[in-house]
């Protein structure tokens, strides 16, 4: 069986705000920036992406369900829902597929709420606080794990 050459992109609530929303947290660039970012790591490694960027839970978990079918990895920042959603969790840990969790702000030095995050027991990869160049870093940090689990 070849492993799929596909990577789902999940951006949670808030996300397509990106480029105006707290600048001063998180920065100018915009979603679309953040896409692109992650289109371009990917093609590097000969991998497409399929981006999803939604405000409702369900939306997103119906997203994960559906990567489980021809994706290799999931790369997720779940915004406001890392530190709320079990369910979310739960989708991921449920697709077996590799998971790098980003976030653009350093959520360990912000408010104490955001220090918990659902999606860090079972991301792979953790890249936080590099803003939206992390994206890429996730996607090059994910990218071995993808193959090694090709390669068993």
């Amino acid at each position: 069986m070849t492993t799929p050459r596909r990577l789902l992109l999940v951006n949670g609530p808030n996300l397509n705000l990106l480029g105006t929303r707290q600048p001063e947290i998180y920065g100018r660039d915009t979603l679309a920036d953040v896409e692109r970012v992650v289109d371009e790591a990917a093609a590097r490694h000969g991998l497409e992406v399929r981006a999803v960027q939604s405000n409702h839970e369900g939306v997103l978990i119906d997203a994960i369900h559906d990567a489980r079918l021809d994706c290799a990895g999931i790369v997720i920042n779940a915004g406001g829902l890392t530190h709320t959603s079990i369910a979310l969790r739960d989708a991921l840990a449920s697709v077996a597929l590799p998971v790098a969790e980003v976030h653009i702000s350093n959520i360990k030095e912000r408010e104490a709420f955001r220090h918990f995050s659902y999606v860090e027991d079972v991301a792979v990869v953790h890249v936080i606080g590099e803003g939206v160049p992390g994206y890429a870093r996730a996607v090059d940090l994910l990218i071995p794990i993808i193959a090694g689990r090709a390669e068993g």
